[in-house]
């Protein structure tokens, strides 16, 4: 089973679109092969504003993936100096570090996002980072 970090995007994607990009989301989503991971900082990154707006369909969506998620990366002083870490060899955002580090905390093989190849999560060595983005 591929232990499988789900960036924001991907969920927001899939629970909002009918674009190609959502479509490959669902697909990944819908993997039998895939064992999930997440953070609490996906989970702030999305649910947050779908509550907020009363999207509750969103809600729904985000609510049944995080109970499906099977390694949850445990936050924490640890967790946050090892994104401090990512952030300063690979210039990573606040939340793409603390992502990356949250992967590697559970051992994920992988980080599914739906940024441009050319943003800098992609700079991550230490994980695959595989978008689903079109470009």
């Amino acid at each position: 089973m591929k232990v499988t970090f789900i960036d924001a995007g991907v969920l927001i994607a899939a629970s909002r679109g009918n674009t190609s990009v959502a479509r490959r989301a669902l697909e990944i989503l819908d993997d039998p092969n895939r064992s999930f991971a997440s953070s609490v900082f996906v989970r702030l990154e999305v649910l947050p504003k779908a509550k907020f707006h009363k999207r509750a369909d969103e809600v729904s969506f985000y609510e049944d993936y995080f109970r499906s998620v099977d390694h949850w990366a445990e936050p924490g002083m640890t967790l946050v100096e090892t994104a401090l870490l990512l952030a300063q060899e690979r210039g990573l955002s606040a939340l793409d570090s603390l992502h990356g580090a949250a992967a590697l905390a559970v051992n994920a093989s992988e980080i599914i996002t739906t940024e441009r190849r050319d943003r800098p999560i992609h700079r991550l060595t230490q994980v695959k980072v595989t978008t689903i983005d079109s470009d």
